[in-house]
């Protein structure tokens, strides 16, 4: 639908998004060594041993001891650090880029780092409770991402964001519009019951964890629906200065958001 490609939500609370920097590193060098350096054998081991497999979790099935390399409970986390591809890890790590570091601003670090994995572990669990006895494993961080996108709009669903819709068409838009269609679209999924290599379920806990989570673990002090209008650089009139590049407005309904 869109890729999410710059927002200007200047931190408030945190010098430097480390977690996200580093969950964004760990996430592109075990790919790195599970998918450019490996070979197809040790591939498929790393994604049985380290994947969520919800038959094996829920003992519908066993796993040989050898392919075992963490606990089976640990999987609900240890899967979102896996990808298929660099395109499937791509699209994570930009969602992630985009949006995480004002969450973790909003949260601190340690309970952004918390909130991430408990978002993992979510989506992992919920698309365990709809597939039981599915012995398919899954990997990607499409969950805790899921998660960081529903706290992200709670948060600042005013500060408008650079999306590129249908990969050709560069849009300006209020974080809300795209994030609530991206949002939708997971739960259309989910309920039309299409049949992919996709886990909407997985998105779906994400999303419903991080949506409650952000109301207990975000900061004393910051507000949900932030109604500041913060305006990417790039978004400028002619004939304003450099001072303009970000556009401050209160107190104005989402209809009058230009």
């Amino acid at each position: 639908m869109f890729i999410p490609l710059h927002d200007a939500n200047s931190l408030k609370h945190i010098r430097l998004q480390y977690v996200t920097l580093s969950i964004i590193g760990i996430n592109v060098l075990i790919w790195f060594l599970t998918g450019v350096m490996a070979d197809d054998s040790a591939v498929g081991a790393a994604t049985l041993g380290l994947g969520f497999i919800p038959a094996v979790v829920f003992d519908y099935a066993y796993l040989e001891p050898a392919l075992k390399v963490v606990p089976d409970g640990a999987t609900v986390m240890t899967y979102a650090f896996l990808h298929l591809s660099f395109w499937h890890l791509a699209s994570n790590m930009v969602f992630l880029w985009v949006f995480g570091d004002n969450v973790e601003d909003a949260f601190g670090h340690t309970r952004f780092l918390l909130f991430y994995l408990a978002c993992a572990a979510a989506g992992a669990l919920f698309h365990g409770l709809i597939s039981p006895t599915s012995q398919a494993p899954l990997i990607g961080a499409s969950g805790a991402v899921s998660g960081i996108v529903a706290a992200y709009i709670l948060l600042h669903p005013r500060v408008r964001v650079w999306v590129l819709v249908f990969m050709r068409i560069p849009l300006p838009l209020p974080a809300f519009i795209p994030l609530a269609l991206w949002i939708g679209q997971q739960f259309f999924m989910f309920w039309s019951g299409m049949q992919d290599r996709v886990s909407w379920s997985a998105h779906i806990g994400g999303i419903i964890a991080g949506a409650i989570l952000v109301l207990f673990m975000r900061r004393r002090g910051v507000p949900l629906f932030d109604r500041t209008i913060v305006t990417p650089k790039a978004v400028q009139h002619r004939n304003q200065g450099p001072q303009a590049a970000v556009v401050s407005q209160t107190e104005r309904p989402f209809d009058n958001v230009r």
